[in-house]
C-alpha cells in the first residue's frame, strides 16, 4: 500500500505535512499541480499540492491506467467526484460533509486512517480462508470421483457406497470447512502486493493446486484399498476411513499457522469430524447404516500412518509452488 497526499494547499504546507506523517522524506519531491509538467510525469509521486477538483480525477485515472487499485479518501463536497472515480471511495465518518458520504463507497466511522489498514489486514484474511477452503473442499471432492472412477481397473468394483460418500461429505466439510473461516491472518500478508482486479479467484496457482493435493489424496485411498483387497482385509472400510482421513489431514496442514494454537476451533472441528468417522465403523447403526466393517488396531494404524501424506501434501505444495509476490499473483 502507498500512501499519496492530493490537496489544494500550498507546496510547503503540503510538503510539512506529508513529512511529518512518513508519506516522503524531507529530500523527495513534491508535484506543484499548477505546473503541467509536474502533473504529467507523476509516476511515483506521492504528494501533489495545490490541485483542483478536476486534476484529483486527472490523478486518480492516471493512476488507475497504470493499473494500480485506487482507495479516495476525503471529507469535502469537492471530493466527491475524485471519491466516484476512485476504485474505492473512502468518506470520513464524522467531519465528511454528506456529499462527500453519498459518493463514497465506504464511511469510516471513527475518521481513523489506521481502521483502513486493519480493514484491509481483515479483507486479505477473508479472501484468504475462502481460497484455503477452495482447496479442502475442491480437492477432497475431486479425490472421491478419482477413487470411485479408478477403484475399478485396480480391481476394485464399487470403491465406496454411496451413503459412505455422502457421510464424508458431511463430517469433512461441515465443522472442519466452517472452522477453516477462523484462520488468522497468515504472517506477513501486508506484504504482499495487491490481486489485479480481474484475477478470478481461482487465479494464481489455485486449481493446480487443488489438482495435486487430490492426486495425494486419490493416490492413498486407492494404496490403501488395494493393499487391503490383496492381503484380505476389509478393503471398502480401509478406504472409507482413508478417504475422510486424509482430508481432515489437509485440513490441519491448510492452517495458516501450523504448529500454533491459534483457531484452536479447527483442531476441534477436526477431532470431532475424526470421531464421527471412526464411529461409522464401530457404532452397529451406524455400519448398518454405512456398510462399514470395524477395522482392528493395526488396520486403523495402517489408515492413520498414511493419511498423514495428506499434510505433509499441503505443507510441501506451499514450499515447492510458492505463489511470487508480483502484482499478478495473490
Amino acid at each position: 500500500m502507498r500512501p499519496v497526499l492530493i490537496t489544494g494547499d500550498h507546496p510547503g504546507t503540503a510538503r510539512a505535512v506529508a513529512t511529518e506523517l512518513g508519506v516522503i522524506g524531507p529530500e523527495d519531491p513534491v508535484a506543484d499541480c499548477r505546473v503541467p509538467h509536474d502533473v504529467a510525469d507523476s509516476a511515483g509521486t506521492a504528494v501533489f499540492a495545490r490541485a483542483t477538483p478536476a486534476q484529483k480525477l486527472d490523478i486518480i485515472q492516471a493512476m488507475r491506467e497504470r493499473g494500480e487499485v485506487v482507495a479516495m479518501t476525503g471529507d469535502g463536497v469537492n471530493d466527491g467526484p475524485a471519491l466516484r472515480r476512485s476504485d474505492i471511495g473512502v468518506a470520513m465518518g464524522r467531519r465528511g460533509t454528506e456529499v462527500a458520504r453519498q459518493a463514497a463507497d465506504l464511511v469510516l466511522a471513527d475518521d481513523d486512517l489506521g481502521t483502513v489498514v486493519a480493514a484491509t489486514e481483515e479483507g486479505r484474511r477473508v479472501y484468504g480462508n475462502i481460497r484455503r477452503f477452495l482447496v479442502y473442499a475442491l480437492s477432497g471432492g475431486a479425490a472421491e470421483i478419482a477413487v470411485m472412477l479408478l477403484g475399478p481397473p485396480f480391481g476394485l468394483a464399487l470403491p465406496l457406497l454411496p451413503a459412505q460418500i455422502l457421510w464424508i461429505n458431511l463430517i469433512t466439510h461441515g465443522l472442519p470447512g466452517v472452522a477453516l473461516g477462523g484462520e488468522p491472518v497468515e504472517p506477513g500478508a501486508m506484504d504482499r502486493p495487491p490481486r489485479p482486479p480481474t484475477e478470478s479467484i481461482m487465479g494464481a496457482g489455485l486449481w493446480q493446486r487443488v489438482l495435486r493435493i487430490a492426486v495425494v489424496l486419490t493416490a492413498v485411498t486407492i494404496g490403501v484399498a488395494v493393499w487391503a483387497h490383496h492381503t484380505g482385509h476389509p478393503w471398502q472400510s480401509m478406504a472409507f476411513l482413508a478417504l475422510g482421513a486424509t482430508q481432515l489431514a489437509v485440513a490441519i496442514g491448510s492452517r495458516s499457522r501450523p504448529g500454533s494454537w491459534s483457531n484452536p476451533m479447527l483442531l476441534v472441528a477436526v477431532a470431532s469430524a475424526l470421531a464421527l468417522q471412526l464411529a461409522g465403523l464401530y457404532l452397529p447403526p451406524l455400519r448398518d447404516l454405512l456398510g462399514t466393517e470395524p477395522l482392528t488396531i493395526a488396520e486403523v494404524g495402517v489408515v492413520f500412518g498414511l493419511s498423514v501424506l495428506g499434510y505433509v501434501a499441503v505443507r510441501l505444495d506451499r514450499i515447492l509452488h510458492p505463489a511470487p509476490l508480483t502484482r499478478s499473483n495473490e
